[in-house]
């Protein structure tokens, strides 16, 4: 009679339909992550030789930031091209407190002399300058590019001036030459540091946000990974295209693998977590996670290449580079996120996940949480939600008015270097005349009277004749004022346009004009470019004309507050002198491409749960937590020595905060519920209706309210209550 039990079987016949996938995974599906790991560490064993050669084929010389068509780069060229090339210029500086003695002016003079024998001197032979103050005075020096690399050459000068400091008396080298050589000591500590911070403060937030002891290894190996495969591939490019790289554009890329890879691979490892309640195998589930995310994570990094290669249209080449090493480091980090990371789940399981192990038939813990009110707040004031951010973001745009005007190379360090304490004290012992020269070439049958009229412009103190060589003579000019001053940048304008062809007029000032001319026309192009590009990508993944308008407008907002915001505190609260002219144009491109990816993530989402509280329920907490850890990637920017990468580190910092905490949590979530299905326009309002098994918790248990939103078929939804009281995450 016991067969006759209907127990067991009149069990299964009267279960609910089952949510949970069992497909058969065939044994064969074993090989493929394997594969994929050694494919990839084949790959690393033969990047990691050419990826340690990038520090040395990086310049961080103004003068190649620049286009060939600048006068500045082609004075340089030139002089490169005469006997001893070019000059590194120094000045040195002797000064006493209570003013100078005959003892100290004859140790100066014997520095002149002795300078003179043993270095290769372009020019008159050096001469000592005594300041009015009677405290200071100086001897400028010029040094053949034959007599060695600059950096060593003012190593060298430094060693041999120590010697002459004595009972109170100071001697400092100071001069472009100088300054470019401590630029250069300055960007040499960067990459070491950079790499260890950004890996360190990765950790602690991956740490932070699994709370396992061994899940927050996996991205942040697999970054790392991506990295050494980011700064191979960035080698090649310099070598085989000739591309331009500086310390600036190498720093961006390493933060940018960092930040968007560990990106990627919070919204993958989360999508992966929910599928692995509702499929038995990790394999089956591992491909429902990235068919899911997928689009999303290729639209995200799409958004960023695209911004980043309009910069390639730039004709600054520093700028320029940004471009494609920044665009390799996302390529790099997203096919690491997408086949590396994955492989690598796979075969270690769910364990990986202890102690919260996500068991098979089991439910997500219940998702009632802040982004759960923070939804239901919006919904219910959507107005008010809006009009509020809106005006806190205009606020903060405001201070943009208090950004000061561009940063001199002199306040470039955030700890003063001792070519620049040398340049203020010259600026304090002759007010009236520049220590910084003006270089012009004129065509030797010229040279006369180009002297001449160059001795007649209204700025001009002193010109000396020096060397004649390949059809060229080289004029030294002093202007007054000091460098880089706004007496002295008239100076060279009208020594342009009084010379006109005839003349060409360089040196370091002259570059730091062309570089704010250039960067000036460059953001012209750049930016509506980049504006363009992202937006078709947009059209394109979100099948809509309105739903692209709303992401663009809300991070050109975030953008222009998060400038605002760096104008009240550079100032008041850094001590920062000027901004960086690349600012502007750079904090636009990274805040455009990594801004509009948590919109790409939220609006996806909207689709497929065809409602706004669900998916910002479901989304807002992975998205934070990416949002934090990307703006504390760029943070780290802020630790570096130079002013400009601060600066390009806070805007991009905060802005990511804005934009995460403030633009996605409110203020898209309020404009997808006023919009309606017009938000999709010109497109379906939402995806097709998901398969029983896929249906969102809420439209299976009846809790969906289509007419929350007047009607237009896009709901605020609610997620599943009822959950509450079902099984969660197993707790090992």
């Amino acid at each position: 009679m016991d067969t006759l039990r209907p127990g067991p079987r009149l069990r299964l016949r009267l279960r609910k339909p089952t949510e949970t996938r069992r497909p058969v995974q065939s044994r064969s599906h074993i090989w493929i992550p394997w594969a994929v790991i050694g494919l990839w560490v084949a790959l690393v064993a033969l990047a990691v030789p050419f990826a340690g050669k990038l520090g040395g084929a990086t310049t961080d010389q103004q003068v190649d930031y620049l286009p060939a068509s600048a006068q500045s780069t082609q004075v340089a060229r030139i002089l490169d091209g005469m006997p001893g090339g070019g000059t590194t210029d120094l000045v040195l500086v002797y000064q006493r407190a209570g003013g100078l003695t005959a003892a100290d002016r004859t140790v100066a003079q014997d520095r002149a002399a002795a300078l003179d024998r043993q270095l290769d001197l372009v020019g008159p032979a050096p001469r000592t300058i005594a300041g009015k103050d009677g405290r200071t005075l100086m001897i400028p020096v010029s040094v053949a590019q034959s007599a060695g690399d600059g950096k060593k050459v003012v190593d060298d000068v430094r060693t041999q001036v120590a010697q002459d400091r004595h009972d109170g008396l100071t001697v400092r080298v100071g001069g472009s030459g100088a300054l470019a050589a401590d630029m250069d000591n300055t960007y040499g500590s960067i990459d070491g540091l950079l790499l260890v911070v950004t890996v360190a403060v990765v950790a602690v937030l991956l740490i932070a946000t699994y709370r396992s002891p061994l899940l927050w290894l996996l991205p942040l190996v697999c970054t790392g990974v991506a990295a050494v495969a980011a700064m191979a591939v960035a080698y090649l490019l310099t070598r085989l295209s000739g591309l331009t790289v500086n310390t600036m554009s190498s720093a961006v890329m390493t933060v940018l693998v960092f930040g968007a890879g560990t990106d990627y691979a919070l919204l993958l490892i989360a999508r992966y977590r929910e599928e692995l309640h509702t499929t038995e195998h990790t394999y089956q589930a591992m491909l429902h996670a990235l068919r899911r995310t997928g689009p999303a994570v290729a639209t995200s990094a799409g958004t960023v290449v695209a911004g980043l290669t309009v910069l390639l249209l730039a004709d600054m080449n520093s700028t320029r580079a940004i471009g494609p090493t920044g665009a390799v480091g996302v390529l790099c980090a997203l096919a690491a996120m997408t086949t590396l990371l994955p492989a690598v789940l796979v075969l270690l399981g769910r364990r990986m996940f202890w102690p919260l192990v996500p068991d098979y038939g089991t439910r997500p813990a219940a998702r009632h949480g802040m982004y759960h009110r923070i939804g239901a707040l919006v919904t219910r004031r959507r107005v008010v939600t809006l009009v509020t951010g809106l005006v806190v973001l205009g606020a903060l745009a405001l201070g943009t008015l208090n950004l000061s005007g561009r940063l001199r190379q002199e306040d470039a360090f955030t700890q003063r270097p001792e070519s620049v304490t040398a340049m203020q004290e010259l600026a304090a012992a002759f007010p009236g005349q520049s220590s910084q020269p003006i270089t012009v070439l004129a065509h030797a049958p010229d040279a006369r009277s180009v002297a001449a009229e160059a001795r007649s412009t209204p700025g001009v103190a002193e010109v000396t004749t020096g060397r004649s060589a390949r059809g060229w003579t080289e004029l030294g000019v002093t202007a007054v004022g000091q460098p880089e001053s706004p007496a002295e940048t008239a100076t060279i304008e009208r020594l342009r346009t009084t010379l006109g062809d005839r003349g060409l007029v360089g040196g370091e000032s002259a570059q730091r004009i062309d570089t704010d001319d250039t960067t000036g026309r460059d953001q012209t192009v750049v930016i509506p470019l980049v504006l363009a590009a992202v937006f078709l990508l947009l059209a394109l993944l979100l099948r809509s004309l309105v739903a692209p308008l709303v992401l663009l407008g809300a991070v050109v907002v975030v953008w222009v507050a998060a400038l605002g915001l760096g104008g009240l505190v550079f100032g008041p609260l850094f001590g920062f002198v000027g901004n960086d002219p690349s600012l502007p144009q750079l904090s636009f491109v990274f805040l455009v491409a990594l801004g509009v990816d948590y919109g790409i993530f939220l609006l996806h989402r909207m689709r497929e749960e065809r409602a706004v509280l669900p998916a910002l329920t479901a989304t807002g907490g992975v998205i934070a937590s990416a949002g934090v850890v990307l703006a504390a990637t760029f943070s780290v920017l802020t630790v570096l020595p130079l002013v400009s990468m601060v600066e390009l580190g806070f805007v991009i910092a905060v802005g990511v905060l804005l934009d995460t905490f403030l633009v996605r949590s409110f203020l898209v979530p309020a404009a997808a519920l006023l919009l309606g299905r017009r938000l999709w326009w010109p497109g379906r309002e939402s995806a097709p209706a998901p398969a029983p098994s896929e249906q969102p918790a809420g439209r299976r248990n009846g809790n969906m309210r289509r007419g929350d939103d007047r009607g237009l078929g896009f709901g605020t939804g609610r997620s599943d209550e009822a959950g509450a009281g079902r099984p969660r995450e197993r707790k090992a």
